[in-house]
C-alpha cells in the first residue's frame, strides 16, 4: 500500500501547486477551488493508504527485494454474482431524481429503497444461501 500512498500524495501535491499557480495566473476562482479539492480527496486517499500501510505486513509489491512468485496464491475474497449494486444504483438515481425536483414523497421512498439495497449489500453473505461459514 506504501506505493499507493505515495502515486495518490504526489497527485495531491501536484493539485496544490497547480491550484496555486491557477490561482494567481487565472484569477479564476471555480477552477482553483476544484484544484483545491482535487487536492483533499486525493490526499484524503493518499493519507488512508499511508495509514493502512503502517498497520498490514508488507506486500510484495512494497518490497524490493520480492519475487514474482511471492504474489502467488489467495488473494482474498471476490463475490461472484450479485444483483445489490444494481438496486442500489437505482435507488440512488431515484433520490437523484428526488432531490432535483424535490419530490418530499420521491425522497423518502428512495431513501427507504437505499436503506434496504444498503442492507442488504452489507449482508448479503451472512444470511441465506451464500452465508459464509464462521
Amino acid at each position: 500500500m506504501k506505493v499507493e500512498a505515495l502515486i495518490f500524495n504526489i497527485i495531491a501535491f501536484f493539485c496544490v501547486v497547480a491550484a496555486v499557480v491557477y490561482g494567481v495566473w487565472a484569477r479564476e476562482p471555480i477552477g482553483t477551488t476544484a484544484l483545491v479539492l482535487s487536492a483533499g480527496l486525493t490526499g484524503l486517499i493518499g493519507g488512508f493508504f499511508w495509514f493502512v500501510s503502517r498497520r498490514i505486513d508488507a506486500r510484495p509489491e512494497d518490497r524490493k527485494d520480492a519475487d514474482i512468485a511471492d504474489g502467488a496464491g489467495e488473494l482474498g475474497f471476490f463475490p461472484p454474482a450479485s444483483y445489490w449494486p444494481f438496486g442500489l444504483a437505482l435507488s440512488a438515481a431515484l433520490m437523484g431524481l428526488g432531490l432535483a425536483f424535490f419530490y418530499s414523497w420521491l425522497i423518502l421512498i428512495a431513501a427507504a429503497a437505499l436503506i434496504i439495497t444498503i442492507s442488504g449489500l452489507l449482508f448479503e453473505f451472512h444470511t441465506g444461501q451464500n452465508a459464509t461459514q464462521s
